[in-house]
């Protein structure tokens, strides 16, 4: 027994390295494109768009915790931080499905059930495209009819996708999905997992909030390269990234939507910018997101070093 857990842990640390790497080179791959951008952009800007960037990622965490609690898995905050921010360095690996993996099993260290971190995993991802579907359906029609036309499709996904987060809709799904998870040896008895009113909203209501930070790390963006900073750029830029990120998350062969989200925001972006600095506007977004789920990456691990109790009363 010993030595099989000796076994695993070096199998995880061997992992974590490889991620880290992945996560790393992708971060100095972004420098390559956007130093001279950030060579001429004021330090306030940069340091703005990277401390709105880890607002926007920090309510998208506490999102997912509040799922992970409805269905009856609470996590401390440190706790749920560390296993979605270490969890989502998996996307820097070619697939999305790999941050989904380690997610569920770094919840399944804190005594998460599989199945349950599972549901709430892929219920976060259901309600952050809807919610980004929600946000980029308010503001591109009026702030980039051009982008919102390319992908009406999309956009009129939104109230779809907003209805089929009801309850009603979700629990049925999920006893169907977690039927066969019942043979787990981790099932926790067969306890069922459903999913309140009080819960979906919860993590919609964070998954909004932090559009405030996130549209922000990407206005500061086009400002600081030459955007008038009116109403219209930052409502744009909102809409472009939401816009973005969503398709960006739906190819899943792109390492964290690599180049799916470059284009897309530099199309939105086009009425307010010109395609060059709406491209250096991309690549420095990418940077800044790179090192902002990094950066919590780093501090989660800090911040759990102690024991923690796996569960939070």
């Amino acid at each position: 027994m010993l030595n099989r857990l000796r076994a695993d842990r070096r199998l995880r640390l061997a992992v974590v390295a490889l991620v880290l790497a992945c996560a790393g080179y992708a971060l100095y791959d972004r420098w390559g494109e956007a130093r001279a951008a950030l060579a001429a952009l004021s330090p306030w800007v940069v340091a703005g768009s990277v401390a709105a960037a880890l607002a926007g990622l920090g309510a998208q965490m506490l999102a997912w915790r509040a799922l992970l609690a409805d269905l009856g898995a609470p996590l401390p905050v440190r706790v749920a931080a560390r296993v979605m921010f270490v969890g989502q360095l998996g996307k820097y690996l070619p697939g999305s499905v790999w941050a989904f993996l380690a997610q569920v099993e770094l919840a399944r260290d804190h005594e998460v059930a599989r199945r349950r971190g599972a549901a709430a995993t892929v219920l976060a991802v259901g309600v952050t495209l809807a919610v980004n579907l929600a946000v980029a359906a308010a503001t591109l029609p009026f702030a980039s009819a051009g982008a919102a036309r390319s992908w009406w499709w999309a956009l009129a996904c939104a109230p779809l996708l907003l209805a089929a987060l009801h309850p009603r809709v979700v629990n049925p799904a999920l006893r169907l999905v977690l039927r066969a998870a019942r043979r787990l040896p981790d099932a926790d008895g067969g306890a069922p997992v459903r999913l309140t009113g009080r819960g979906a909203a919860a993590a919609a209501g964070w998954s909004l909030a932090a559009w405030v930070p996130l549209g922000a790390h990407i206005g500061l963006l086009v400002a600081g390269v030459g955007g008038d900073g009116g109403a219209r750029a930052w409502a744009a830029a909102a809409g472009a990234y939401a816009l973005a990120w969503t398709l960006g998350v739906l190819v899943v062969i792109a390492p964290a939507g690599l180049g799916v989200r470059e284009a897309v925001l530099v199309a939105g972006l086009a009425p307010v910018l010109d395609p060059g600095s709406a491209l250096v506007v991309a690549a420095l977004s990418r940077l800044v997101m790179t090192a902002g789920d990094l950066l919590w990456a780093g501090a989660a691990l800090l911040a759990t070093r102690s024991p923690l109790p796996p569960t939070a009363s």
